[in-house]
């Protein structure tokens, strides 16, 4: 619950930073502040995909128009989750866990350019962040036949690049998107890269900010 909690405050915290610094630069937009929220795969590349294979993930994010132009800035919460199939138990666990359930908690904040084209767009954006990755791990007790299931945490730097598409539907806009994520630290003795696809909606939320 504690993670929950975090995730929620973080991205309320950016929500209020990002309406702040719109109403302060970008008064005469009336249009370029969205909510993103997807849903998708994660796909696991390479030798990630040794202990990783996709399962349903989602994401949560905004998009903040920059100046008036297509450039926007873009925080994004990747909920991901794979299916884990241990390779090598931890130090002191004997086991190696098969079938179990890997979660992302992932924050990556990224500059992006957006190019219009009737009620369609085309968009390509480029950033970093990081947060944490939870793996699970089993410890038998043969004494009293017992297993006992735990999370370990993985901190994770992250690099993100992206591109995707948009389609106007009035108060909101329809999306496809699909990125490659690259972690700086290894799982498992193995690299962490992943090729989430994704699509959801992203509503307007620049009534919000109007003062009239």
């Amino acid at each position: 619950m504690k993670k929950y909690a975090l995730l929620l405050f973080t991205f309320g915290s950016l929500l209020t930073f990002s309406t702040n610094i719109f109403a302060q630069n970008n008064t005469e937009r009336t249009d370029k502040l969205y909510s993103m929220s997807g849903f998708g795969f994660a796909f696991p590349l390479g030798e990630t995909s040794d202990y990783l294979k996709p399962k349903f993930s989602t994401s949560l994010g905004l998009n903040l128009a920059l100046g008036n132009g297509g450039l926007f800035f873009y925080p994004k919460v990747s909920l991901h989750a794979y299916s884990f199939n241990e390779i090598t138990p931890d130090a002191g666990y004997n086991y190696t866990l098969q079938k179990g359930r890997a979660t992302t908690y992932l924050l990556n904040v990224a500059l992006g350019y957006r190019k219009m084209a009737g009620k369609f767009a085309f968009y390509g954006f480029a950033g970093g962040g990081g947060g944490f990755v939870l793996t699970p791990r089993i410890n038998v007790n043969s004494g009293n036949m017992k297993a006992e299931l735990s999370n370990k945490t993985n901190t994770m730097g992250m690099v993100e690049v992206g591109a995707g598409t948009e389609y106007n539907i009035g108060g909101a806009a329809l999306f496809m998107e699909a990125s490659y994520m690259h972690g700086f630290k290894d799982i498992q003795n193995r690299n962490f890269n992943s090729a989430p696809i994704t699509i959801g909606i992203k509503p307007n939320l620049s009534k919000l900010l109007n003062k009239k």
